[in-house]
């Protein structure tokens, strides 16, 4: 079975109840590089790398490639999105964006678009991203902040930040080689359960995922609370993820001494898988795309336009883009 047309076979419904792990698939050709290991048996985290405004595209590939979930996009090279100002630097914050002023061919190309793979690949570590604002929650997006090793799924895939079209709630997924079935770690979590069992079922498309119980943490809502900062730790035993409104963030990881240990309940929580088998160099991935397999497969049960298709609304409305873009303040990566 394709999986445009396994993925349609499900009953995606926007609510925070109902909601299905984004079905990834290989989001892309992945560039082969060594992993740095962040595992270190210590309490003590060290940082280890700091994306940010002074440094990102030296750090980032930006890949011009064609979307490997079918989306509606345009991804433009680097000079491209510079000179165009889908990247751009402004009061040491990171831009990425979409074309907002084209009107286009539904059957075309596609809406011009961002998306950039870390140089570094790591093994193990503390993730942690500060966000002014992320795409809100628009008709036809579907960004996403995410890991992934080569050779996908058997690799891994971590999806930290992800949804499409209206919702507002965020989706923490995992997609693997088959085998891994995770179990909530003793620290609990907020966030419900949601898609397989098994992260690698049906070919790992669909994944396992937790849906957050948060109703500003994803898009619109995440943008109008302020922003705030995604926490993802990965180490040999398991694999969580953390939100925090801007006026909520520890003063731990203001101050760049980040303890996890003091931060409560995360909103995601996967054990008991063979992590260090099943999620090895992985790198990190932004991007902005286009209905496609998820936000397209959806697009009749996410309260859009039904006056349009998917594509056919995001060729001709482009103003409804304007908040569809990252505005980063940083991401750090620390050993664990």
């Amino acid at each position: 079975m394709s999986l445009k047309s396994f993925i349609t076979t499900l009953p995606f419904l926007w609510n925070c109840a109902t909601a299905a792990p984004a079905p990834a698939g290989p989001k892309a050709p992945f560039n082969e590089t060594s992993p740095v290991d962040l595992f270190v048996n210590s309490a003590a985290l060290t940082l280890i790398d700091t994306y940010d405004a002074s440094n990102w595209l030296s750090k980032f590939d930006v890949q011009a490639i064609g979307d490997p979930t079918h989306g509606y996009v345009n991804y433009v090279d680097q000079g491209t999105a510079t000179s165009q100002g889908l990247i751009k630097f402004q009061n040491n914050q990171v831009y990425m964006g979409v074309d907002t002023s084209s009107v286009l061919d539904p059957n075309g190309v596609g809406r011009k678009s961002v998306r950039v793979q870390s140089k570094t690949a790591y093994q193990h570590g503390l993730i942690i991203a500060d966000f002014a604002h992320v795409p809100g929650s628009n008709c036809g997006a579907w960004p996403a902040f995410w890991m992934v090793g080569p050779n996908w799924p058997n690799q891994g895939e971590l999806d930290i930040l992800e949804g499409v079209n209206l919702n507002t709630y965020n989706q923490v997924t995992l997609h693997s080689s088959p085998g891994c079935t995770p179990t909530v770690g003793s620290s609990g979590q907020t966030g419900q359960i949601i898609g397989n069992a098994d992260c690698g079922a049906a070919g790992g498309y669909v994944g396992c995922g937790r849906q957050s119980n948060i109703a500003t943490s994803y898009g619109t809502a995440f943008n109008a609370n302020g922003g705030g900062v995604y926490a993802a730790l990965w180490s040999s035993s398991d694999i969580k993820v953390w939100y925090f409104a801007a006026r909520d963030v520890p003063a731990n990881i203001k101050n760049g001494n980040p303890d996890y240990n003091s931060w409560g309940t995360p909103i995601a929580s996967f054990a008991g898988c063979n992590f260090d088998a099943q999620f090895r160099n992985m790198n990190i991935i932004f991007d902005i795309t286009f209905c496609g397999d998820w936000a397209g497969s959806v697009w009749g049960s996410s309260g859009c336009p039904q006056s349009y298709t998917c594509q056919s609304y995001v060729a001709s409305q482009p103003q409804s883009f304007a908040d569809t873009y990252w505005l980063i303040n940083s991401v750090k990566v620390y050993s664990v």
